[in-house]
């Protein structure tokens, strides 16, 4: 359910919409992810020498991405049409969406082809699916593990959500809560992944040879005690001001130094990478998850169907939630 509504809350900021509408294309969008995702994996445990083979094997097989790209790609070739004629002069339509956005940040003295455009969309297509869902899953699961936070984030989301839906800020409560459900069930337990070109050393002396790959332990990051008081134990209000937290009610504690915001980068918060590699599209994700898990805590009450089920399973380096860890919904109208 929650992959489905991630797609749905994503199409018209990805694809325009049109597309959006256009139900087969989207069944397609979501194949595309899941069918993604398994064959990476199994891609990933072949040797180099046949994973080539396997790979287009099982791409013949599963046709979500080649629908995807099909219809992708005639607007695409539009798109760089309409750059061109802006070139000379002419007026073109305006669009908001991801297509617009990666031609107007693609390289200007060599611009990307309508093929190249598709294949950034359809990537990070991918990635904003699948790390969105997996982070509003856990959330979702520690709300229900944790329901004394219910009640403030539902008053905060009453007398602020409006706003936050205008400017999109505010909310510092639901902000902190979805911060520290990431902190201590990250999408990856490893992060900013890099290859060495060239022989290299480290600081603290460690060498990588050429094609060697290093990277930063983020779950191990974000649960040291060092950084994070009571590390292993669950406060959803932990990065919001003091100030906040007490109006918030006595029960409940802000432990971190200073508040922080879930977009901001940090030596000890990897979620979204590091130095300028980090996600660009943070500020976009991080209010997809509000906009659902606000309408969520305004609309229903939430239960596990189950509270001692196991919630996720890893898989290499991911952390992914377990489809049959069952959450019951209930209107607050009923």
């Amino acid at each position: 359910m929650i992959v489905k509504l991630v797609v749905l809350s994503n199409a018209v900021s990805f694809f325009g919409k049109d597309l959006a509408k256009d139900d087969q294309f989207m069944i397609s969008a979501l194949a595309y992810v899941e069918e993604t995702l398994i064959c990476a994996e199994i891609v990933r445990l072949l040797p180099n020498f046949i994973a080539p083979i396997v790979g287009g094997i099982m791409a013949l097989r599963l046709k979500a991405h080649q629908v995807v790209f099909d219809t992708l790609l005639p607007v695409a070739q539009q798109r760089c049409q309409e750059r061109d004629n802006k070139l000379l002069g002419q007026e073109v339509p305006y669009h908001a969406d991801c297509i617009q956005w990666i031609m107007e940040t693609s390289p200007k003295q060599n611009p990307w082809t309508a093929k190249r455009v598709v294949h950034e969309l359809m990537a990070i297509w991918f990635g904003s699916v699948h790390a969105l869902s997996t982070t509003i899953t856990f959330a979702i699961h520690d709300l229900c593990l944790h329901p004394e936070y219910i009640l403030p984030l539902r008053e905060e989301l009453l007398s602020g959500y409006q706003e936050f839906e205008n400017t999109s800020v505010g909310l510092p409560l639901l902000d902190s809560f979805i911060k520290e459900s990431a902190r201590l069930t990250p999408v990856e337990s490893m992060s900013t992944r890099r290859s060495a070109l060239v022989p290299f050393t480290l600081s603290d002396g460690t060498r990588l040879q050429v094609n060697e790959w290093a990277c930063t332990p983020v779950r191990a990051i974000m649960s040291d005690p060092r950084t994070y008081p009571a590390p292993l134990e669950f406060h959803g209000f932990r990065f919001a001001s003091v100030e906040i937290v007490e109006k918030a009610g006595a029960y409940f504690q802000c432990l971190q130094a200073k508040p922080s915001k879930f977009t901001d980068l940090d030596s000890t918060f990897h979620v979204w990478g590091t130095g300028r590699m980090a996600c660009p599209g943070r500020y976009y994700a991080t209010a997809v998850i509000k906009v659902i898990m606000g309408q969520i805590i305004m609309n229903y009450n939430l239960k596990l169907a189950n509270d001692d089920a196991p919630r996720w399973f890893t898989w290499r380096s991911s952390i992914l939630p377990r489809s049959n860890t069952m959450v019951v919904f209930s209107s607050l109208e009923a």
